[in-house]
């Protein structure tokens, strides 16, 4: 929330591109300044590090933040008259902060209890990504650093040409093996158990509400947010 801090403290939208500022400039420079963290558990304390309640419950309270900072920025976007290259730059912002939820759907997403791989198609219903861990678990681990892997770079491939083609190729493969699943399960692939489907209607039900609360100027608000 800085950038919305520092505009309504000081009055210039220039104030709301600092979470862009911080993130690709500050974090850049100071993940140079420190340099590499040598300092990584041993491999045979990382099953005890996994049941910790402390490690366990962060990415958990993770969930809510990510919520908690699409509907500000939301809000904020609806009930401010911002000029176009601001709704740009909030936009981005809020897509920023929603993409990493897809690290904490990962991290959650493998983990044994139904409670925190619920948790995890929560998460990603904020940045729109409700497929993710239904491929990654049971795609991309298949299939990893193969040919058949659309999450795998390929040698010489510059990430443009990646995002075009694991975007889509893991959007089709999720929804493959999930309803691979629900088949051999005598059920259709439209049926509520579906877990992309799932994530995907919270999506559809939080966008639909902001929308609803906030105006058609979500409409762009939402898209660049989905996209970026």
């Amino acid at each position: 929330f800085s950038g919305i801090a520092l505009y309504l403290a000081f009055g210039s939208e220039a104030w709301l591109a600092m979470p862009l500022l911080m993130t690709y400039g500050g974090a850049s420079f100071f993940d140079w300044w420190f340099g590499e963290d040598k300092i990584n558990p041993p491999e045979e304390i990382v099953a005890a590090l996994e049941e910790d309640t402390y490690y366990r419950w962060l990415p958990l309270l993770t969930v809510p933040m990510h919520i908690v900072v699409l509907l500000v920025m939301a809000a904020f976007v609806g009930t401010h008259e911002l000029s176009i290259p601001a709704l740009v730059v909030v936009a981005l912002s809020a897509g920023l902060v929603s993409g990493l939820g897809i690290n904490t759907a990962h991290e959650l997403g493998h983990k044994k209890t139904k409670f925190e791989r619920w948790m995890a198609r929560i998460v990603l219903a904020v940045p729109a990504y409700g497929h993710f861990c239904v491929e990654h678990n049971r795609g991309h681990h298949r299939h990893v650093a193969t040919p058949n892997d659309p999450a795998s770079s390929r040698l010489g491939e510059n990430i443009y040409r990646f995002a075009l083609r694991e975007i889509p190729g893991c959007f089709k493969r999720g929804w493959a093996v999930e309803a691979e699943r629900l088949q051999r399960l005598g059920k259709s692939a439209w049926h509520y158990e579906n877990e992309v489907l799932q994530s995907y209607a919270l999506t559809a039900a939080l966008q639909i509400a902001l929308i609803a609360a906030f105006g058609w100027i979500m409409l762009p608000f939402l898209a660049i947010h989905n996209f970026f």
